[in-house]
């Protein structure tokens, strides 16, 4: 018998919470193999998960004025979420997840609001050439989530003063500001809440999937710990660091910077900062480049062992062998 899809609402704007419960239903799939989770966050920035929360975001301002800083599980750019932000998940077991056919239900809910989308690069969705969306992947062996972004109401204003994109990144999308890259859809027709996309969006999903199980908010220990995770410090701000060495550039695939701290001509620890979307090969560098020494043959002979999984990480790694062996425009600092 075929299983039915599930639906999960919240009311909960805390994002440790909702980012928690994001996790907690990804570990339930085997129950129930395709979710659609929406949620909203209230004056929060949310960074991906190779990020340096203090280029990424105004720290200080942000919480000063009661907003929250929040790291996802993806990779990815930051974001800026308040109540006029409507956020989405699909989770899905690995047999069932397909990043094309999600798209497709996003496109066709904004269709039935009148509007036409299309997918831009990798992971956004614009209209008219401007970003109404943006997207996120994050996989395990059991289960994968696809999220993102739905800006229908967002005080643009606030959003330019907490986040702090990178001149680099601007200049690859062709814009002189964050703001201006970016629309709500009540620009585009007053019309427009979050209450209409919500519901246009669940039944677009409906429509593809079928009849929904409507899942309950639970506040089990479990999910309770995992809030606690997503709101530690550790886990917010541990991807700060003190380097004395740093590698960055800006590819076509994202942005890199990679810090080094040295003794004795060698690595001690390297730390990482990326928006790429690539988690499993870029995490592998800090531990492949740690007790090197700091020279640019055993830099690239140590990327260069690094297996790769599709066409996308080997260009990567050749780019990264690149920036080693001083023949791109990185920055070192």
């Amino acid at each position: 018998m075929k299983k039915t899809a599930g639906l999960m609402l919240t009311t909960c704007t805390d994002p440790y919470w909702n980012l928690a419960r994001e996790e907690w239903l990804l570990g339930r799939l085997e129950e129930i193999p395709q979710i659609l989770y929406l949620w909203q966050n209230d004056q929060t920035v949310v960074i991906g998960r190779n990020q340096n929360a203090y280029k990424e975001c105004e720290v200080c301002l942000l919480e000063k004025e009661g907003g929250h800083l929040a790291r996802r599980l993806s990779g990815g750019g930051a974001v800026y979420h308040d109540l006029g932000n409507l956020n989405f998940t699909f989770l899905a077991r690995p047999k069932n997840y397909s990043v094309s056919r999600q798209m497709e239900i996003l496109q066709n809910a904004l269709c039935c609001l009148g509007l036409s989308c299309e997918r831009s690069g990798r992971n956004d969705l614009t209209v008219n050439g401007r970003k109404v969306s943006g997207n996120a992947f994050y996989q395990t062996q059991t289960g994968c989530f696809h999220h993102g972004t739905i800006l229908v109401s967002v005080d643009m204003e606030r959003m330019r003063q907490v986040l702090r994109p990178s001149a680099a990144k601007l200049r690859a999308k062709g814009v002189d500001s964050v703001r201006s890259r970016v629309v709500n859809l009540c620009e585009l027709d007053p019309s427009i809440t979050v209450k209409r996309v919500k519901e246009a969006l669940i039944a677009a999903y409906q429509k593809e999937m079928g009849p929904l199980q409507r899942l309950q908010e639970e506040t089990s220990k479990e999910l309770a710990a995992l809030a606690e995770k997503y709101q530690s410090s550790k886990w917010r701000l541990n991807k700060a660091d003190h380097s004395t060495i740093r590698l960055q550039q800006r590819f076509d695939w994202g942005e890199i910077e990679l810090g080094f701290q040295l003794a004795q001509g060698k690595i001690q620890h390297c730390c990482l900062h990326s928006d790429a979307m690539e988690l499993e090969f870029l995490e592998q560098l800090p531990a492949c480049l740690q007790g090197c020494s700091f020279e640019d043959e055993v830099l690239v002979q140590a990327i260069q062992d690094l297996g790769t999984a599709n066409p996308i990480e080997e260009k990567m790694k050749q780019d990264l062998i690149q920036l080693l062996q001083g023949e791109q425009d990185g920055e070192r600092i």
